[in-house]
């Protein structure tokens, strides 16, 4: 072989390579809908995600859109218009009965994103306790009040022993650190929210509360059997942004902050979020993203005991746990 041809061999072999890399190299786009704007610190999991360079690690690009709530997200999905999209783990029980054709492909922690939170001193020691007690909820078709209609359930109460007022999101906690309220379901941010403003917070609900889920990936039985690759990645690479959160509360505050702007300055208050997170929403789950099926199994009987939705459906059509516990 002369050294001509052998130049002309290493070029073509070059030229292949930097082709294969560069068919590599175009990520898949995806549009990602979330409840609620992304901004909001209870999306901090993908935010982180998208900054860390997670998604492109799977080699894919997000396009975060922000939705009407966790059910107008599942619609979204069912009727195709996005691949994958946030609600709560809750949310497949409420929308399947209705049927739309979805479920989550990952719960992000073992606890649940609603706690419901009283003033420190207040002589509310228990659910029980709560009867005839002002109480501040986001709104009476959101899963924090159904969480929180489940705990008085529990505690032998109903609606009608408590004065719950729909505030909205900003209200919720607003009203509570004005003391117009005694008590608040309310997410982790809400809590900090109202401790910033000067309340003194302290949880009633532990054991004994309703098993609410936290915040949760879903996506349409279609994307489950068409895109399972793709759904897998996106699962893989969010959970890689919950886990920084849960190993370094500080450290992911700080990158948080860059990834969304308006809480540059503020990474005190988002590391007080985040440990919130991970004490109550995000620890204690065995394995990453996992569903657990009794808790969702419990969940729905609920809601079908109230009439919140008017069937059960099977447990399977609700969640699958194939996505989580792969490692890349």
């Amino acid at each position: 072989m002369t050294v001509i041809q052998r130049s002309r061999r290493l070029a073509a072999a070059a030229m292949l390579v930097l082709t294969a890399v560069g068919a590599q190299a175009a990520p898949e786009e995806v549009t990602y809908l979330l409840p609620a704007p992304a901004t909001l610190p209870a999306f901090a999991p993908w935010m982180i995600a998208q900054q860390q360079g997670y998604y492109a690690d799977e080699n894919i690009k997000v396009k975060f859109v922000s939705g009407k709530g966790g059910v107008d997200v599942a619609k979204q999905l069912g009727a195709g218009n996005a691949l994958v999209g946030g609600a709560i783990g809750d949310t497949p029980i409420i929308v399947r009965a209705n049927g739309v054709p979805v479920k989550a492909v990952a719960v992000l922690g073992a606890g649940s994103l609603t706690q419901i939170a009283v003033h420190d001193g207040s002589p509310i020691k228990t659910i029980k306790d709560m009867k005839g007690k002002t109480l501040t909820v986001m709104a009476y078709s959101d899963t924090t009040y159904y969480a929180l209609l489940g705990s008085l359930k529990l505690a032998g109460l109903t609606k009608n022993d408590v004065d719950a007022q729909a505030a909205g999101p900003t209200g919720v906690w607003q009203l509570f650190a004005a003391n117009k309220s005694e008590g608040m379901a309310a997410v982790p941010e809400w809590v900090i929210s109202a401790e910033e403003a000067g309340a003194k917070v302290r949880f009633v609900a532990g054991a004994d509360a309703f098993p609410s889920m936290a915040q949760a990936i879903i996506a349409s039985d279609e994307a489950v059997k068409k895109q399972p690759e793709l759904v897998k990645r996106l699962v893989r690479a969010t959970l890689r942004g919950m886990s920084d959160i849960i190993k370094n509360p500080k450290a992911a505050a700080a990158v948080y902050a860059q990834a969304v702007p308006s809480f540059a300055g503020k990474e005190a208050m988002v590391e007080r979020i985040f440990v919130m997170y991970r004490d109550r929403v995000y620890g204690q789950q065995k394995t990453l993203g996992e569903m657990d099926a009794k808790r969702l199994k419990a969940v729905q009987d609920f809601y079908v005991a109230e009439g919140i939705v008017s069937k059960a459906s099977p447990l399977n059509d609700l969640y699958t746990n194939q996505f989580i516990g792969v490692d890349r």
